[in-house]
């Protein structure tokens, strides 16, 4: 086959049992870091959206899983944000520092769904 052929190597996906075994291994245990708690996602809790603070490495299927695995609901939509690293004051010598870099879940549960947090 050429470098640019056409032809395209397909490979069968696992069945569905293998794929939530593999999940519920322990991977999904560090997935959910916290509830995020601001007031814009605390205004979102009465649309039925709930906002989680990731890991960097997390996917949307992770955090469904977990979601659903955690709470007992099954989300119907997840969306992903990446916030950047600011620079803050730290009213020292120094001058400024940076906060790091944080990745938050916006999970969007069908209408009725909720969870409690505390």
């Amino acid at each position: 086959m050429a470098i640019f052929g056409t032809k395209k190597n397909k490979t069968a996906a696992a069945p569905k049992e293998m794929r939530e075994a593999k999940d519920a291994s322990g991977k999904l245990s560090g997935i959910l870091t916290a509830p995020w708690l601001s007031e814009k996602a605390l205004i979102g809790t009465e649309k039925g959206i709930y906002v989680f603070h990731v890991p960097a490495e997390a996917t949307k299927r992770d955090v469904m899983l977990a979601v659903k695995k955690t709470y007992n609901v099954v989300p119907r939509k997840v969306t992903m944000v990446n916030l950047p690293a600011k620079k803050v004051a730290l009213r020292t010598r120094r001058g400024f520092g940076s906060r790091s870099a944080r990745r938050k879940a916006y999970v969007h549960l069908a209408k009725g769904d909720s969870i409690q947090f505390a």
